[in-house]
């Protein structure tokens, strides 16, 4: 078995000021580590990497552009859609029969999505 010390997801973008601003500042995720093309986010427990060399969108990207969803479980999910509204955010809330979740596009058209 693998010994996993810890997992993360690297999202290549375009933009990198823009990118590393919107997650830090909008969404607010602290940086643990920084570089010129390149920071670690710590992302509840494991990291989200923002780094240089992808492609932006001024759409939200297809499943076939990017089919991954950057997903916060969170525990007072009003509080949190208020939070990130009155930064600014676009959240679009959407209720289903297992629960709620509150979907956000970054700057470069990659899906996020809060949950409750």
């Amino acid at each position: 078995m693998i010994q996993l010390r810890e997992s993360g997801i690297i999202l290549f973008c375009e933009n990198y000021e823009r990118v590393l601003n919107f997650y830090t500042q909008k969404i607010g995720l602290p940086i643990r580590e920084q570089k010129s093309n390149l920071a670690v986010l710590d992302f509840g427990g494991s990291y989200l990497m923002i780094e240089d060399n992808g492609t932006a969108s001024t759409t939200p990207k297809t499943r076939a552009q990017n089919p991954t969803v950057i997903r916060f479980n969170v525990n007072d999910f009003e509080d949190t859609i208020l939070e990130l509204l009155n930064r600014g955010v676009n959240v679009d809330v959407r209720s289903f029969n297992w629960g709620k979740i509150g979907v956000i596009i970054d700057p470069e058209g990659n899906r996020i999505e809060i949950k409750d």
